[in-house]
């Protein structure tokens, strides 16, 4: 009979209806979950019969898919620098067990920190997962938890000063440098900062002094002291010279030619005799321009830039992540290290992920398997350090469906009152 047929018609809408409620229900739930992929149900009507048979009704709804929509969210920062958001397409890969299934699971949600070990993991202890760079300086081949391999970074002893400056031409000379005077005995100094090989820190004072006037161009001696009381056997107070030299100039300020007469650092309890190289720029001996460094024009005397290589014991400070996902490990000192290249997986079908909980999907055969790459590569988008990426879900949009929802339920349920009342008359015709 008919009627029969509109009480589960109305049933199959009341099922359908009360299936969405409880998808728009889940999205507003989720709609503070860092990550959260907004939900959306798909309708399709049934059929009674064989698809053959004209002018037949249908025998309602059902609710056909649920299906997530994989837009990008809102970028919020927070200030962390192990937090982390994807600009774009793909996930995070993280290692571990979930539900008794174990492998790699992946997730747009970026809360990661350093454990004890130096690991990034998730906030269920799921390691986050990468490539690590080899003793060689290369990345390794092989996919594997992102560790920060040591929070000590040993000391670099200074090898190499380089130093770019102005000479001024119209200088006069000077007495003979005498290192006990060395002030009145030069026409320009300055400092830096060196380091032994235990880390300790050695201020060197290097004195310019103009030495030659000729046609052809002038002469600078350089002279590089330090401290007699940071020298084995030297005497505290007293400035001994370490390491000398020349820079040689022509007639249009450039830079011909650079010597290092002598190069003896023996600072105290260090390694001894510790050789430091002096470059003061691309003189046009060595093939350069003599334009890129130290000059000799007619104008004051003035540093540039100076820098050394060495830097003292650094112990890890934190973290830092590139756009490409390189990850620096950042020391006290002020040095970073290259340690890993964080993995980024995209599917040729990410909708048809299978969600996990905590944040997490696993793939299907529907999804496809993961291709593993890089950030900023392909069709992977870029990582933003020190942000999350918000939910999906727009409360407007959710409350509207959940009064089409709520309409759609009430009017099925119209159709099972209806279909009652009309079994009633039925029942009635006997009277």
């Amino acid at each position: 009979m008919g009627i029969t047929k509109t009480l589960f018609t109305g049933v199959a809408g009341l099922n359908a209806h009360g299936e969405a409620l409880g998808v728009v229900g889940d999205n507003i739930a989720n709609v503070n979950t860092t990550g959260y992929k907004a939900e959306r149900a798909l309708f399709s009507d049934l059929l009674g019969r064989s698809m053959m048979a004209l002018n037949q009704s249908g025998s309602g709804v059902q609710l056909t898919k649920i299906t997530r929509v994989f837009a990008q969210g809102t970028l919020l920062t927070t200030g962390s620098p192990t937090d982390l958001a994807l600009n774009g397409q793909g996930f995070f890969v993280v290692s571990g067990q979930v539900a008794g299934r174990s492998g790699n699971f992946f997730t747009r949600a970026g809360q990661f920190s350093l454990d004890n070990n130096g690991t990034l993991v998730s906030p269920q202890g799921m390691p986050l997962q990468g490539y690590l760079v080899t003793a060689t300086g290369e990345l390794d081949n092989q996919l594997g938890d992102m560790k920060i391999a040591s929070s000590v970074l040993p000391p670099s002893v200074t090898s190499d000063i380089e130093i770019s400056a102005n000479l001024d031409a119209t200088e006069t000379i000077p007495a003979a440098f005498n290192s006990a005077s060395p002030g009145t005995t030069s026409n320009f100094s300055t400092a830096i900062t060196v380091y032994d090989s235990l880390g300790n820190a050695h201020r060197v004072d290097i004195y310019f002094r103009k030495s030659v006037e000729a046609a052809a161009g002038n002469t600078w001696e350089w002279h590089a002291l330090v401290d007699g009381g940071e020298l084995t056997l030297g005497t505290p107070g007293t400035a001994v010279e370490c390491a000398s030299g020349t820079v040689q100039f022509d007639p249009s300020g450039r830079l011909v030619n650079q010597t290092v007469t002598a190069s003896d650092f023996d600072f105290d309890g260090a390694v001894q005799s510790q050789v430091i190289d002096f470059t003061f720029g691309d003189d046009i001996t060595a093939g350069g321009t003599g334009l890129t460094g130290t000059t000799q024009y007619a104008a004051a005397n003035t540093i540039r830039s100076q820098e050394q290589n060495g830097y003292s014991t650094g112990e890890l400070a934190g973290v830092g992540v590139e756009a490409d996902g390189q990850v620096l490990a950042v020391y006290s000192n002020g040095e970073q290290r290259f340690v890993g290249q964080i993995a980024i997986a995209t599917f040729r079908a990410e909708s048809e992920l299978a969600r996990a909980g905590d944040n997490l999907w696993v793939q299907t055969q529907a999804s496809g398997d993961a291709r593993i790459g890089f950030a900023s590569t392909g069709s992977a988008g870029a990582i933003t350090a020190g942000a999350l990426e918000q939910s999906t879900v727009d409360l407007a949009t959710e409350f509207v469906n959940m009064i089409s929802y709520q309409r759609g339920f009430q009017a099925n349920s119209r159709t099972i009152t209806t279909a009652d009342q009309l079994y009633q008359e039925v029942v009635n015709l006997k009277r």
